[in-house]
């Protein structure tokens, strides 16, 4: 029986890309897989190098809140990219991320997830992967992207104050998937996506796949801004990966930070 560790051997074996995951840095347990791909990235490691770990003890989400980071269950690992794009572009990477992760579930798993604007991913109406990215950049260049994704794969419960809101692939399909085999077809996802969204620095190429999979298109949301709450209905991305809210006056907005609530996801009726 294969060892389902993500280790440089395990993983090495799945690998199929030219380039994402092609170098990895395998840890038991880390901080996160974000601060220590930092790490590396800042003393020089290559473009596509993947850190990888079996459980995180600071998993870090978006707002600096806490993920959930058990030992063996979940698929914990941070990229490294040095992007050859100015810094203004580089929050897209976010959602070429979710829509790899989606597709490497998809294939693995053998069932459909959507995202939720711009980076969860959601199976049954609840949260089973989340994405951080965070960047180092001059005023007119990058020198190093982190994309850190967690997926929930194996986790047959979670603790009460996350039950409502939180899921895995084992829960949501009765079925335990090889981590390796998964987090190795999401990097080939990411690959062939992110050279697209490279060749035009924008996600003109993938806004039609990426709106195929975003959750509650043409339905109604919330927006959390700062200059205050409203509602709307969800039109898909741009070219800019905005989420574009038709607002009830007919007004399109475009979103670009902020948090997006979808009705009949994580709680929002």
């Amino acid at each position: 029986m294969e060892e389902d560790k993500l280790t440089e051997k395990e993983l090495g074996k799945w690998i199929r890309g030219q380039w994402a995951g092609r170098i990895i840095d395998y840890q038991d347990t880390v901080d996160s897989t974000n601060e220590r791909a930092k790490t590396l990235a800042s003393s020089g490691c290559p473009h596509g190098t993947l850190v990888t770990a079996d459980a995180q003890e600071a998993g870090k989400g978006r707002r600096g809140r806490v993920w959930k980071s058990p030992k063996g269950t979940a698929v914990y690992m941070s990229l490294v990219l040095r992007p050859d794009l100015p810094p203004s572009s580089a929050s897209m990477v976010t959602l070429v991320a979710a829509l790899a992760a989606a597709e490497g579930v998809r294939k693995v798993a053998g069932t459909e997830c959507k995202i939720k604007w711009p980076n969860d991913l959601v199976m049954g109406k609840k949260k089973m992967c989340g994405i951080l990215t965070e960047m180092r950049a001059g005023l007119d260049n990058i020198q190093y992207v982190i994309i850190g994704t967690g997926i929930n794969t194996s986790q047959d419960e979670f603790p009460p104050e996350l039950s409502d809101t939180a899921t895995s692939i084992l829960l949501e399909t009765g079925r335990k998937v090889n981590r390796c085999q998964l987090a190795a077809a999401v990097m080939e996802a990411f690959e062939e996506y992110y050279d697209r969204y490279e060749q035009v620095g924008n996600m003109s190429l993938l806004m039609e796949e990426y709106n195929s999979r975003l959750a509650g298109i043409d339905s109604p949301v919330r927006v959390l801004a700062s200059e205050g709450d409203y509602t709307g209905i969800s039109r898909g991305i741009d070219e800019e990966g905005r989420l574009m809210v038709e607002t009830e006056t007919g007004e399109m907005q475009a979103v670009v930070s902020g948090e997006v609530s979808v009705r009949g996801l994580y709680g929002y009726v």
